[in-house]
């Protein structure tokens, strides 16, 4: 997994880039009791604002890490919100990519410089 400033992991899936927050953001959120997803087929660019979370504390916005197309997102999560506080890393994925180059991802994070920035 690659990490960003902004608290988010991404894991490459095939061709595709899932998305997810960190365990770090989703402590730092508290009990997250709301989240809206991205339109499948959007086009983003990156740093665009493409999910909101609501917690008992604050809204969170999740930004597009990359240029590129959402492709599906994870509807256990509407469903579901407590998903990303009992497993962020896993099946708290919020959407899915295409992105024109996985290669971009070596300028991201790795999870000691991850673990590193947010000591």
């Amino acid at each position: 997994m690659k990490y960003t400033e902004e608290h988010e992991w991404l894991r490459v899936d095939g061709e595709l880039l899932v998305v997810g927050i960190t365990e770090y953001a989703a402590k730092q959120l508290g009990d997250v009791v709301f989240v809206e997803l991205p339109e499948v087929e959007a086009q983003v660019a990156k740093g665009d604002e493409v999910c909101v979370i609501e917690s008992v504390k604050a809204a969170s916005d999740i930004l597009a890490p990359l240029e590129g197309e959402i492709v599906e997102v994870n509807e256990a999560l509407v469903d579901n919100p407590a998903l990303v506080n009992d497993d962020p890393t896993g099946e708290a994925w919020f959407f899915k990519m295409r992105v024109d180059d996985l290669s971009v991802l070596d300028g991201f994070m790795t999870e000691d410089e991850y673990a590193e920035f947010v000591a």
